[in-house]
């Protein structure tokens, strides 16, 4: 067989598959498959992350993959505050699967984000931990146009374009009361859950950062979306 028959034979075994899923011979789940946008709903899978950067570029399919969550929320228009301080594409969040202890504005990809946390990782938790729900998430705001720990010389934070969540504590439905900074290094379930719930937001925030992160974050959960992946 020359050359260019083994070259042709390779194209076709690499093409074929590819024409026949496109002409709909054959049928890939919409978990796997990359043409199908995100949903909240559907276990995560290894393409879950792809398809959540993938809402960064597109406007209109992140608002409708939001508009499937348990959020209630109103768009925000688009502001600029500062030297690269703003927001784009963000919403208004007035309550999750949960109570918050106040509103709170985040962009359109880290509502999403946020949602798929709640909804594969904080409530199964709890449910699991504690057999009851998270009814209340205490937090310490999301948009803020600042620096990195309030510094002069340093680097916007995250928060300065509303892509950043502090989480204080979560509140159960028996009125429980769970805070990082009383909880994180105790020997108990509390502590157990917070861990769990850390570890979990790191599939769905590129930086996830806690008390073991350091004395800055001693007291709450920093979740963000952003260029860089650290989960500590």
């Amino acid at each position: 067989m020359s050359t260019a028959w083994r070259i042709a034979t390779v194209l076709f075994l690499l093409l074929a598959p590819l024409a026949a899923i496109h002409l709909g011979y054959i049928r890939i789940p919409p978990a796997y498959d990359l043409r199908v946008p995100l949903s909240i709903a559907p276990a995560p899978n290894f393409l879950t992350r792809y398809k959540l950067s993938k809402l960064s570029d597109d406007e209109s399919t992140c608002r409708e993959v939001l508009a499937t969550a348990r959020v209630r929320y109103e768009p925000l228009p688009d502001k600029t505050t500062g030297p690269d301080c703003g927001f784009h594409n963000a919403v208004r969040i007035q309550r999750t699967s949960a109570n918050v202890s106040g509103a709170f504005s985040l962009t359109c990809r880290t509502a999403v984000s946020l949602a798929l946390w709640e909804y594969h990782v904080l409530q199964p938790e709890a449910q699991a931990r504690f057999q009851q729900p998270v009814a209340r998430i205490e937090h310490f705001g999301s948009y803020s146009c600042r620096n990195v720990y309030g510094r002069a010389n340093a680097t916007r934070s995250r928060h300065a374009t509303a892509e950043a969540f502090d989480v204080a504590g979560f509140v159960l439905a028996d009125g429980r009361r769970i805070r990082v900074i009383n909880d994180w290094r105790q020997d108990a379930a509390t502590a157990q859950f917070l861990h769990a719930v850390r570890d979990g937001a790191c599939g769905y925030f590129d930086g996830v950062l806690s008390p073991d992160y350091n004395a800055a974050h001693r007291d709450h959960l920093h979740l963000d979306r952003g260029p860089f992946r650290t989960c500590r």
